[in-house]
């Protein structure tokens, strides 16, 4: 099948990789001259604009924008719903809002292009694990990428069959899902993300206690010194928390045990905050998220002043000095 791809990062040109594979026509685009040219030697079709884009797809025309989510994936939208004609597809697989996904849906629709939302998972191991993929928007637009979504979700590979799901069927088990109409895809990938932070702040915790079970605040014969290194390892083995975080866990530890590389300032992308917006909306208590976010915040320095603060009351109420504070 033949698909253009607009935006070729390390997941969009990834995944022209992926479906040229498997023997798909794909025509790429970016706004930077080099990963078009080295696309273009591993056999896509490399135009210079997302008109010369259009020119080249035959009709009906399918166009995946693999951009991040904001001004740049709202004017590349806008721009291929001027270029495009009836029946073409317009597939945003970024992490776009769920509301600006049905606006532009809406938008589009009035021209005749169909839209679909594509919330997609794997990041730069989706190249050879494959992406999965939560999608929105109108049924046969989704049949129509079939072919396309089959290539590069990961299949039901050596993953157990749910037990209870009998012979349920359906995509899902391939690792793509058509979740609903416009915008039911990035909502759902929203959530995935939102409850990534959650996940991923109680490794981090977890193996934070771990760390620190010789502090010298613990009494001497309290205190253990562990590998962490080989604690992921263990956990990854039958344990009730093992996980594909647990796997990446364990090779960072690995690959450097002190972490030295990293300073712990952690960034949030802009879908755990939607998720908890989405939570207040619904009234849906959502408190290991919330905190989740917070200490992502809080990772940045973005509390120094309040914690400056809460020192500042101790002071003068109960005279608690910090430790090696000269106040």
């Amino acid at each position: 099948m033949q698909i253009g791809i607009v935006g070729l990062g390390r997941m969009g040109g990834n995944m022209a990789r992926r479906l040229m594979k498997a023997g798909h026509n794909c025509v790429v685009f970016d706004a930077n001259a080099k990963p078009r040219e080295l696309l273009a030697k591993e056999g896509a079709t490399a135009v210079r604009s997302l008109e010369d884009v259009t020119k080249t797809l035959e009709k009906p025309r399918a166009v995946w924008v693999m951009l991040p989510a904001g001004k740049i994936t709202e004017d590349t939208v806008e721009r291929l719903g001027h270029l495009l004609e009836p029946d073409d597809i317009v597939i945003d697989g970024g992490n776009s809002y769920y509301k600006d996904d049905i606006r532009r849906a809406k938008q589009l629709a009035g021209k005749g292009i169909r839209y679909v939302d594509c919330g997609t998972s794997g990041g730069v191991w989706g190249i050879e694990r494959g992406y999965c993929m939560m999608i929105g928007g109108p049924k046969a637009a989704v049949d129509h990428l079939d072919p396309i979504l089959k290539t590069l979700a990961p299949g039901i590979g050596t993953v157990d069959k749910t037990p209870g799901r009998g012979s349920k069927g359906g995509t899902a088990e391939d690792g793509y899902l058509h979740c609903g109409t416009a915008g039911a895809g990035h909502f759902v990938k929203m959530v995935h993300n939102g409850i990534e932070y959650g996940l991923m702040q109680a490794y981090a915790e977890g193996f934070d206690i771990i760390k620190f079970a010789d502090s010298k605040e613990v009494a001497e014969e309290h205190r253990f010194t562990f590998d962490l290194a080989e604690i992921a390892e263990v956990w990854r083995r039958g344990s009730v928390v093992g996980s594909w975080l647990l796997d990446l866990t364990a090779m960072a530890l690995i690959e450097d045990p002190t972490l030295s590389k990293f300073t712990g300032s952690v960034q949030d992308s802009g879908e755990g905050r939607w998720t908890i917006m989405a939570a207040i909306e619904e009234s849906a208590p959502a408190p290991v998220l919330s905190a989740a976010l917070y200490q992502r915040f809080s990772s940045r320095g973005e509390e120094d002043f309040a914690d400056k603060l809460l020192s500042a009351m101790r002071f003068q109420f109960g005279g608690h000095k910090e430790r090696g504070a000269s106040v």
